[in-house]
């Protein structure tokens, strides 16, 4: 089942984080579907978080999209070469979001092979995985409630003792803030569906 507005709005980055391990993260192509279980991710807790591209209140046209409503996608470019792709959640104005950093490919697998030919062992890396999914700059603002791309429930449940929590990857700059335990990841691959 597709996730509602209110999955989004009613959470901040943090529980969100959390609440989306497990579920699945589909595309529509030209092919069909295309999807992989969320098994990675990481919240950016908006200004006071100094890892977060909100930090302090700055609003740029990149960033502009995490101050809208939940259920949306920002997808922007990192370092020239890979496009990341995230979740903003919480209400208008207050700039939480979710980075997704690994998925296990569910369907489409043949469409991701021909985008990326070791997608079916390697979508550990935020990069990796929207180059797999096909997901670009053209995602980004899409409304995560509508059939171009989309995140369902499919009926994961997983215990404490499945998810792993840990400092965020790549954000050194933020001092104190790199350390926070910001970062989720489903600890064995049989806590979810193949």
């Amino acid at each position: 089942m597709k996730l509602t507005r209110g999955f989004y709005t009613d959470q901040n980055a943090l529980s969100a984080s959390r609440s989306l391990l497990g579920k699945l993260l589909v595309l529509r192509s030209s092919m069909g579907r295309v999807s992989g279980i969320n098994t990675e991710t990481e919240a950016y807790c908006g200004m006071e978080d100094r890892a977060s591209h909100a930090f302090g209140g700055k609003r740029t046209p990149r960033n502009s999209i995490m101050y809208g409503k939940g259920g949306t996608a920002y997808v922007y470019l990192c370092y020239g070469i890979h496009h990341l792709f995230n979740v903003v959640v919480h209400h208008v104005d207050v700039p939480h979001a979710v980075l997704v950093r690994a998925i296990q490919p569910m369907e489409g697998i043949q469409e991701m092979l021909e985008r990326r030919p070791n997608a079916r062992t390697s979508t550990g890396g935020p990069g990796t995985l929207t180059q797999a999914l096909g997901i670009g700059s053209v995602h980004n603002g899409a409304d995560l409630t509508a059939d171009r791309i989309w995140i369902e429930d499919i009926g994961v449940k997983l215990k404490r003792n499945e998810v792993i929590t840990g400092p965020r990857i790549g954000v050194e700059y933020a001092g104190v803030d790199a350390l926070l335990p910001y970062r989720f990841r489903i600890a064995t691959s049989r806590a979810i569906p193949t």
